[in-house]
């Protein structure tokens, strides 16, 4: 369970794909401080386990290590099985890309966010990036099947980022699009900076429309979407 507070940008180091899956690995300072084999790191929303890790080699942009007196830098694995590369955007990710990275919520800490499960609904375009007095609207396009579980003012994760969605809407081809205000925080703070027109984006809708729409449907036929 994470809360859509993103704790770190890292960094890709490499993606290793099988026929049906994938090794991810990630360079990463803060969430990998306190980590075990076996934990949960939401990676652009996705929730993955840790099944590796290692001090980190040298960074690949500069060629250099880090700083010795700052944070310890690690890589970790993450297996990547079908149903997550196939829902996702993580099976695009290329080495030296940045990502989102949030360790799972301890039941001691303040829900800052919202109630994100790591499990991805599927993937979001962007439509247009407008800038605005002191914030930027970005506008994602909704998987089909998706747009009864977005509301204006509801909660949405948008690669792993806990956003309030500022208005919805259909498109003049039938396409439904939601809107989010990033303020520059949110910019300077997540890798949602780097999205650009007609790039792609993770996408998890709140939960708890999906559970009220399965209560109030269960026993009746009825169309599911499931989530990474």
């Amino acid at each position: 369970m994470f809360t859509g507070i993103i704790e770190e940008v890292g960094e890709v180091v490499q993606l290793r794909s099988a026929s049906s899956s994938a090794v991810l690995r990630i360079r990463a300072a803060t969430v990998g401080q306190d980590i075990t084999h076996g934990a949960s790191i939401a990676v652009n929303g996705v929730c993955l386990t840790v099944i590796g890790q290692r001090p980190a080699g040298p960074d690949q942009a500069s060629g250099e290590r880090t700083d010795p007196a700052g944070p310890s830098i690690l890589e970790l694995d993450f297996d990547v099985m079908a149903e997550t590369l196939q829902r996702s955007v993580i099976g695009d990710l290329t080495s030296g890309q940045r990502v989102n990275l949030e360790r799972a919520a301890r039941l001691d800490s303040r829900l800052d966010g919202h109630i994100v499960q790591g499990h991805v609904d599927g993937t979001a375009v962007v439509l247009a990036r407008t800038p605005g007095e002191g914030w930027e609207t970005f506008r994602f396009s909704i998987p089909d099947g998706l747009g009864r579980y977005v509301a204006e003012k509801g909660s949405i994760a948008v690669d792993g980022v806990s956003l309030t969605v500022a208005a919805v809407g259909v498109a003049a081809d039938g396409t439904d699009w939601f809107e989010v205000g990033l303020i520059p925080e949110t910019l300077r703070a997540t890798a949602l900076t780097d999205r650009g027109m007609g790039d792609r984006a993770n996408i998890e809708v709140d939960v708890l429309a999906k559970y009220t729409e399965r209560l109030l449907t269960y026993g009746r036929p009825t169309t599911t979407n499931g989530g990474t």
